[in-house]
């Protein structure tokens, strides 16, 4: 049942992986969610501008480029520990996501740094727990939305 919803979840961020990647790269592929909603957790309990502004240029970089920042990380360094196959480029629902991610990071750290620590926790908050889920399960809200607003078929890439 948990490689169904892997699947079905990937789909949704515009992923389409054999039965043989979905076994061997699956959970890597939460990879850079799993590094984002961890940075910006700290971000948020330290209120740290600085954090959040530097976590938006990743996200925000995700827009321009093949892949996810970490994924190169991955892709260089870690997969050759593993044994595994590099991770896929990018899709369009996932640039549009963290494209709305980066934008969300840099309005949260501007709560934060002109004081206004409620709203900049409640922004945070929410971006937190939709980083988390996706982290943890791999359902993706904006790829969601992005595909409800633009009518996107599954398993496209940018």
């Amino acid at each position: 049942m948990e490689k169904n919803y892997t699947r079905k979840f990937l789909e949704i961020q515009g992923f389409n992986l054999d039965d043989e990647a979905l076994v061997e790269i699956g959970a890597w592929m939460r990879w850079p969610y799993v590094l984002c909603a961890s940075i910006l957790t700290v971000g948020v309990v330290l209120a740290s501008p600085a954090i959040l502004w530097t976590l938006s240029t990743v996200a925000i970089a995700t827009v321009f480029l093949p892949y996810h920042p970490f994924n190169y990380v991955y892709n260089y360094g870690v997969r050759h520990l593993t044994g595994t196959r590099p991770l896929p480029p990018g899709t369009v629902q996932g640039k549009f996501s963290c494209g709305v991610g980066g934008v969300w990071l840099i309005a949260t750290g501007a709560a934060f740094f002109t004081g206004a620590a409620t709203v900049g926790y409640v922004l945070g908050g929410v971006l937190v727990a939709i980083a988390t889920l996706l982290a943890t399960t791999q359902l993706c809200i904006p790829s969601v939305i992005f595909n409800a607003l633009f009518g996107r078929k599954l398993c496209e890439t940018a």
